[in-house]
């Protein structure tokens, strides 16, 4: 069976990129080796609970988020977050330092000393910085001192990326930040001048919907009909000389283009013999494990008021954790009434060990955390622990050179591509805003081709 276009994974990156070409007229199959599709976007109902066993939020300062939520007759069902979040807590020294949620709290707050505050003061008369791929720890000591790098920018890249700042490139996975100091020299300065102009900036607001963030995968599934087959695994991608035959269990199919939407050690695994230069750029994406440990509580059993998307722990606390959301405070509906939901997280670069424990050792160690930190009390109602064995991209130094060469692939084997979190940013809106641009491109490609065939001379007659 032969189509316009063979979409290679089914989570948000690839479904996405499957609707958006159906809506351009193109024809289109994706292939699925698990049973469900939706990859890490798995939102599940237990009990009054809603458990997010992957990403819990999606940014709305990226504007293609709300566009697919809108296209998909989503907004209906869209969750801003709760009037009740109104902290964002750190640890410190064993317990949880509050800071309210404006800019300024920094100054303010005593989570950093006062030397670490006066500090920050400074940046805006330091000189633009002369390295091109220095981690996110070098950026923030050079621009913001030590204790702010330590302190602040650590455990936010343990939020994000379940990874260390001291490992991670500033440029690859905060460009926006990158830029501003490359256009600006300050950092302050820059985000002066972008709100002076009413640009946007670097974060933003977060939602997600009633039921979750497997929302969106649901719709699109939906969307795409039988264009989705689940538990077919690609076996083999071969190049034909103008399509690509696609060998799985159940038969061969047959695409004039086809979008890899994996993880990158199975996009890897798939162009290995068409272009080996890709194949080993993609496999040196590191994706270390990780866990999500999920409890539910009656209210009374929590002594801390919650009153945050949740916390942050820096490498230097010595805790096990990452960090945690207060998931019931973020969102409506997220636990009964009178009860409150907290999720864990574990593992990732910094201790890729704890993410391969055994379900119940990370409960154990959840309810400790939970206990030392939040106060809670006796027996939770609920938990539950979703393993992920291969947890979020790590975008290290080099990352921008390996995603370089990645986009570039088009140009080497014509027709084929990449989408994913690994070549833009692991959040649920910078796949969807990559994966319309994916769409585009792999559309225009079709466009040329078919514009090629259209212009090729007729078939000289046969002999006589």
């Amino acid at each position: 069976m032969t189509f316009d276009v063979a979409i290679i994974g089914g989570g948000i990156s690839g479904l996405a990129t499957a609707e958006a070409l159906r809506r351009r007229g193109r024809s289109v199959v994706v292939l699925e080796r698990q049973v469900a599709a939706g990859g890490k976007a798995f939102s599940e109902r237990i009990g009054g609970f809603l458990m997010e066993h992957g990403p819990s939020t999606v940014g709305a300062h990226v504007e293609a988020a709300t566009a697919w939520s809108r296209s998909l007759g989503l907004e209906a069902e869209r969750s801003e977050l709760g009037p009740d979040v109104r902290q964002r807590y750190m640890v410190a020294a064993g317990r949880l330092e509050g800071m309210a949620t404006h800019p300024l709290s920094l100054l303010t707050s005593g989570y950093l000393s006062l030397p670490a505050r006066l500090r920050l003061l400074a940046e805006v008369v330091l000189p633009r910085g002369r390295h091109d791929d220095e981690t996110v720890a070098e950026f923030a000591r050079r621009r913001f001192g030590r204790e702010f790098a330590e302190r602040l920018v650590d455990p936010l890249v343990g939020g994000i990326y379940a990874g260390r700042a001291d490992e991670i490139s500033l440029r690859a996975a905060f460009p926006a930040l990158y830029e501003l100091e490359r256009q600006h020299r300050s950092l302050v300065l820059g985000v002066a001048a972008r709100r002076w102009r009413g640009g946007r900036m670097p974060g933003g607001r977060l939602f997600s919907w009633r039921d979750g963030v497997a929302t969106l995968p649901r719709a699109l599934e939906q969307g795409l009909g039988g264009a989705l087959r689940t538990g077919v695994a690609v076996q083999r991608l071969e190049r034909r000389s103008r399509s690509f035959r696609l060998l799985t269990p159940e038969g061969t199919l047959e695409a004039q283009a086809v979008v890899i939407a994996t993880q990158p050690h199975v996009a890897a695994a798939l162009i290995e013999t068409l272009d080996p230069a890709g194949a080993q750029a993609a496999g040196a994406v590191a994706a270390p494990p990780l866990a999500v440990v999920y409890l539910g509580y009656q209210r009374r059993q929590i002594e801390h008021a919650l009153d945050g998307l949740g916390f942050l722990a820096a490498a230097g606390e010595g805790r096990a954790l990452n960090g945690a959301h207060f998931c019931s405070t973020m969102f409506a509906g997220r636990a009964p009434a009178g009860h409150v939901a907290l999720a864990a997280y574990f593992g990732g670069a910094r201790q890729p060990e704890l993410g391969r424990l055994p379900a119940d050792d990370l409960v154990d160690l959840a309810r400790h955390e939970f206990g030392d930190l939040v106060g809670a009390r006796g027996e939770p109602l609920l938990a539950r622990v979703r393993h992920w064995p291969r947890g979020l991209p790590q975008y290290g130094p080099g990352h921008t050179e390996l995603v370089q060469n990645l986009t570039a692939l088009p140009a080497r084997e014509p027709g084929l591509f990449l989408t994913g979190n690994y070549l833009r940013g692991p959040s649920v809106a910078m796949c969807l805003e990559l994966a319309g641009e994916t769409a585009a491109e792999v559309d225009g490609f079709l466009a040329g081709a078919d514009q090629q065939a259209d212009q090729a001379p007729p078939r000289a007659a046969a002999s006589r």
